[in-house]
């Protein structure tokens, strides 16, 4: 291993001086700090005034309050949960994401829920496509639909409507699909 000649080692020493740890665990002691030979002068920084003579400072920016995130439910009784699981629920109607960029995808899926709802239907099966297997090795953006789902679905304007959301049976397209239980409709 090379020694750094005296620029490389001045050099070094600013950057460890920038440098702040991300913790520090209580039984070590702290990592002495290379100095530098030299005192260097770093250039003053420019202060910009905020505000300037003759005119009137803006508003204050008032940002709002996020709302709290909403949550898809999945408050399904066991005999819906058995029926999915083997396959014994047929859809009421689907939406197949294949082939879309992520915002058409999105768009759609809200399209098809609201369709769902104006029906009444009770079941939707969402096609998003299978997941990447673990032993793939090449790079692929594959299952970007998929992962986004969950994400959509609470955000989504029809989450109130959402009972529940369970990956769909091998008839149904397993990995590659999921139903989307709807809540009935509120009568009265």
């Amino acid at each position: 291993m090379r020694r750094l000649n005296p620029d490389e080692a001045l050099a070094w020493g600013r950057v460890m001086a920038t440098v702040r740890p991300i913790r520090v665990p209580a039984a070590k002691a702290p990592m002495p700090v290379v100095v530098a030979a030299k005192p260097i002068a770093l250039p003053k920084p420019i202060v910009v005034p905020t505000r300037k003579m003759g005119r009137v400072p803006p508003p204050p920016v008032i940002v709002p309050r996020p709302s709290p995130a909403r949550t898809v439910q999945n408050n399904l009784d066991a005999s819906w949960d058995r029926k999915l699981g083997r396959g014994a629920v047929i859809p009421d109607s689907s939406i197949d994401l294949h082939g879309h960029t992520l915002s058409s995808a999105h768009a759609m899926l809200d399209a098809g829920i609201e369709r769902a709802i104006r029906r009444g239907d009770r079941v939707l099966l969402l096609v998003t496509g299978k997941p990447p297997r673990p032993e793939s090795e090449r790079p692929h953006a594959r299952g970007a639909i998929r992962a986004a789902v969950a994400d959509w679905l609470a955000g989504s304007r029809h989450a109130d409507a959402i009972a529940a959301v369970r990956g769909a049976h091998p008839r149904h397209g397993g990995m590659g699909a999921l139903y989307i239980v709807l809540r009935r409709p509120r009568v009265g």
